[in-house]
């Protein structure tokens, strides 16, 4: 019986002992900090936003200033966790993801986009874009009304164009000035017909490759060029591995900001209401600072002098057009007359 009182004791004394210390802890060192994960459990939605470039890129920008209005104007019932360089799916995985519901938001490329609805290929055409001004009012104007029509029904909601830049040609083979200058090299593309008719009509080869695995294809050799923005070669340093730079703002590089439907229709009005406020803001910001990163990482380029730089003349990119102008009758057939004719009506404006 004593054995058994002065165990009961032992571990009363014991239990005691534990409980003064964990209150005295608690006192000493201020209230218990939240988890985030639990902050509003049951009230806090989070939004899962995949991308397949890298934080300082305009789009990856975009992205961060997005997150920061949702936080905002939600009172922090919405979280954006945001998901660079192809951590959680490349760009070739992404779109089926978001139709999927494992992710809930991303901004691929108009190509990526058109994988699911082919009329976006509208967008990948070359030399359909004059300047920023064309850009804008493709976005803007009937193009884009008719882009993010086609979106819904393959359980996507289009929430807004996000700038890029325009495209140029790199190479580690050569000077790229007139288009026998491509023939028999390889070129890395994004997934789309017209880009591939693009290289095609200029007797080189295409091969779609994800984003995440471009800077190896180059310096491997596996490719010998391809095309991208002034802030993708200087992002992902493309300029280490491709000596030859030709400025052609031959196409325009541009994202659709796309949210999976079945998540979209779930939020509360005044959620919706708040993301689409959000949203605008950052098209306005991202729009415009798209332009100045391009120029700033443009100028940080030539600082570094590691590539061979040649800007087109106007009877080169002339050339250019002319060699390219087939691609838009192949195009035609899984553009559509209406969109086609919208982007003929838009070239004729802007020249």
């Amino acid at each position: 019986m004593r054995t058994f009182v002065g165990i009961t004791m032992f571990l009363l004394i014991g239990l005691l002992t534990a409980l003064g210390f964990g209150f005295s802890w608690q006192f000493n060192n201020g209230p218990l900090v939240n988890d985030d994960e639990q902050i509003g459990l049951g009230q806090q939605k989070v939004i899962r936003f995949s991308f397949s470039v890298a934080e300082n890129t305009p789009k990856g920008l975009a992205a961060q200033e997005f997150a920061r209005l949702v936080k905002e104007k939600t009172n922090d019932t919405i979280k954006v966790e945001l998901f660079p360089n192809s951590t959680l799916y490349n760009e070739t995985e992404e779109v089926a993801a978001l139709q999927g519901g494992s992710i809930q938001m991303i901004a691929p490329s108009f190509s990526n986009i058109s994988e699911v609805v082919p009329e976006w290929m509208a967008m990948d055409l070359p030399f359909a874009f004059q300047n920023e001004e064309a850009v804008g009012k493709a976005f803007q104007g009937k193009i884009g009304e008719i882009l993010m029509g086609k979106l819904e029904e393959n359980g996507i909601i289009g929430l807004s164009f996000w700038a890029g830049g325009f495209q140029q040609m790199t190479s580690g083979r050569g000077m790229l000035v007139h288009p026998e200058d491509f023939r028999d090299l390889t070129f890395r593309i994004l997934p789309s017909k017209v880009i591939e008719s693009q290289f095609r009509h200029l007797n080189a080869k295409p091969v779609p490759i994800p984003f995440n695995q471009v800077y190896r294809s180059m310096e491997s050799g596996l490719v010998d060029g391809g095309e991208n923005t002034i802030s993708n070669i200087y992002s992902k340093k493309l300029y280490q591995v491709q000596k030859y730079l030709t400025i052609s703002n031959h196409a325009y590089l541009g994202y659709g900001v796309l949210v999976n439907k079945v998540f979209w229709e779930k939020l509360s009005p005044e959620h919706q209401k708040a993301i689409h406020e959000a949203m605008q803001e950052t098209t306005i910001w991202a729009n415009q600072n798209a332009i100045a990163i391009n120029l700033k990482q443009w100028n940080e380029l030539q600082k570094i002098g590691q590539m061979n730089i040649h800007i087109l003349t106007k009877e080169e990119r002339d050339e250019w057009q002319h060699a390219l102008e087939p691609v838009y009758e192949e195009a035609r057939s899984y553009i559509g007359k209406e969109l086609m004719d919208a982007v003929n009506e838009l070239r004729r404006e802007s020249s």
